[in-house]
């Protein structure tokens, strides 16, 4: 999750960036499907945990947690870049979304 506001100076000249949080332009059920399709097709595990992660962040993690009846710790760190969540977690997250997977044979 990344907040706030960091300087830098490129020569001579001072150049402000807005650090980006992806859970916060979360913001409609359309954006977060788009999201996580684009999560998929990058067929990186790690990535897609991490959508996950930023998904459940824009939802509220304490909501979903208790939810799934983990806490909340254990929410954030099986979804956490380097976590490993079970399919389980990722099923019942998925669902308490209004989301299910899908599969589709790949294009040769």
């Amino acid at each position: 999750m990344l907040r706030g506001r960091t300087m830098r100076t490129i020569a001579n000249e001072k150049v402000t960036f807005e650090k980006w949080d992806s859970a916060e332009a979360l913001t409609s059920k359309e954006r977060v499907i788009a999201y996580l399709e684009v999560a998929l097709e990058e067929n990186d595990p790690d990535f897609l945990i991490s959508a996950l992660g930023d998904i459940a962040r824009s939802k509220g993690m304490t909501q979903l947690a208790r939810e799934l009846n983990i806490d909340r710790k254990g929410l954030y760190k099986s979804l956490a870049p380097d976590g490993n969540p079970s399919f389980k977690t990722v099923f019942k997250l998925l669902d308490l979304m209004g989301m299910r997977l899908r599969l589709e044979q790949k294009s040769t």
